[in-house]
């Protein structure tokens, strides 16, 4: 395992508590916050927390920085021609932004230097042991954490180090969400999740069935549109597909200008349906099925390009899948279909295999778990999650606001532990709250939020552990 001067940190005292059931020692690293991942969440976790002065120890899995947004991370869910689907100024962190000359959806690539440029500008990497995976966090004495670290890969000796607080920030776009269908098994084409995919070419010449409606599913069955000979796209309900671009400025934007005019949901609900029906029309002509649910209670599917490929034929959209026979698929209107290659773009779940699910209030273990403000975790203080939002907007501004919470939370716990102890009061009360309207209970909008919601709920936090 790398030792912490060869990623240019200062080594830090340590001191030896006891020994682990099978010899190992227990290093008490004192005050010292321990981060999980380097991806967006991670990085400015790290530089809030060090901010307000405390020392920080960061394991990342991966040997850099970036996450999700890094291409050449194995669990990255990015493909070659992944892009924003909010706009650059409702993504950037608020303390760090986008270059100007930027466009309004910046590529992927463009994301990771961002990220590499934002750590660098903070000295970010100094805090960060590269290669290395948690494999346990346990709870003792009180409030502080155990955290049991191994090489990326199981390689080399597991090293166990005491911590006064933790922030989980290893993503939940890297476990893909399966679906089970009788006949998997037996299908002899090609089955694969979208995570694997990668490039247009693994698409080229073949007959492509897409499964899912989400934005990835969108932009996936777009390059098939162009690549393959055939595409299918299976959808189980209609959508409300949205432009990047309304009234010539992104989507996103013009959203929250309605919102900071306080215009009613209702309201909104109307003039984005009235806009659909100017600019798309209905799309039930196509062959797509009728949303049964009004806008904004599902997560948006921000695609300009779809309804142009359905409307050329190069999309035939289809419902959803039934079952699985060896050399075709049958779906559930009773047609049946014979794609060479199925690319399952059906979602992600959030994973937390190195601690017990129960501590989150996830007891079914379904990765679900109950938290306020989708990120502080009732009765343990000094655990909480972040990036754990599916918000109308960009994520990062919403994630640098959750990590200054949690670090003036345990700056009070040591200053004020009165107010520290109300506000714990607060988070067991809230736990499971939503900062979003009416959505689709699925997995998929779990985690929803909207964001203009959200930054409120945490600006009140924050005053009230202020006393303000």
């Amino acid at each position: 395992m790398p030792t912490p001067t060869e990623h240019g940190r200062p080594d830090a005292e340590t001191t030896t508590l006891a020994r682990s059931h099978d010899g190992r020692p227990i290093a008490d690293r004192g005050d010292t916050v321990c981060v999980i991942g380097a991806g967006a969440s991670g990085l400015t976790a790290i530089k809030n927390l060090a901010e307000h002065g405390f020392g920080v120890d960061c394991y990342e899995r991966e040997t850099g920085i970036g996450g999700a947004w890094n291409w050449r991370h194995d669990r990255s869910p990015v493909y070659a021609s992944t892009h924003l689907i909010s706009s650059r100024p409702f993504t950037q962190f608020p303390d760090f932004p986008m270059p100007d000359d930027w466009p309004d959806y910046p590529h992927h690539s463009q994301l990771l230097s961002y990220f590499e440029r934002y750590a660098d500008h903070f000295d970010l990497r100094r805090h960060i042991w590269f290669g290395t995976e948690v494999v346990r966090i346990e709870p003792v004495d009180g409030d502080r954490w155990d955290v049991t670290t191994r090489s990326t890969g199981g390689y080399g000796p597991e090293r166990t180090s005491r911590y006064a607080a933790v922030l989980i920030a290893n993503g939940h776009n890297w476990s893909p969400k399966l679906p089970r269908y009788d006949g998997l098994e037996q299908f002899r084409g090609e089955v694969m999740h979208a995570s694997s995919y990668k490039d247009p070419a693994q698409l080229r010449g073949k007959r492509v069935l897409v499964v899912g409606a989400g934005n990835t599913g969108c932009d996936i069955a777009v390059e098939a549109a162009q690549q393959a000979s055939h595409c299918w796209h299976s959808t189980r309900r209609g959508y409300w597909y949205a432009p990047k671009y309304v009234f010539g400025r992104p989507a996103d934007q013009v959203n929250d200008t309605l919102l900071a005019l306080r215009v009613p949901l209702r309201a909104r609900q109307w003039l984005y349906h009235r806009t659909l029906r100017l600019t798309v029309g209905d799309l039930t002509r196509f062959g797509l099925p009728a949303p049964d649910h009004r806008v904004y209670e599902t997560h948006p599917i921000a695609n300009s390009q779809l309804v142009y490929h359905v409307g050329h034929g190069a999309i035939t959209p289809v419902p959803d899948v039934a079952r699985l026979h060896p050399h075709s698929v049958e779906l559930t209107d009773g047609r049946q279909i014979d794609p060479e290659l199925v690319v399952f773009a059906t979602g992600y779940l959030p994973r937390f295999e190195f601690l017990d699910a129960k501590i989150l209030g996830d007891d079914e273990g379904v990765g679900r778990p109950r938290l306020w403000l989708n990120a502080f975790v009732p009765n343990h203080p000094t655990l909480a999650v972040a990036g754990l939002l599916q918000p109308d907007s960009g994520l990062f501004p919403l994630v640098h606001w959750q990590a200054v919470l949690f670090a003036r939370l345990l700056h009070t716990r040591l200053t004020r532990p009165d107010r520290a102890d109300a506000f714990a009061g607060r988070v067991s009360a809230g736990a499971g709250e939503r900062y979003s309207g009416r959505v689709k209970d699925s997995t998929r909008h779990w985690f929803e939020v909207g964001h203009v919601d959200y930054l409120r709920a945490l600006e009140r936090a924050l005053r009230d552990l202020e006393g303000k």
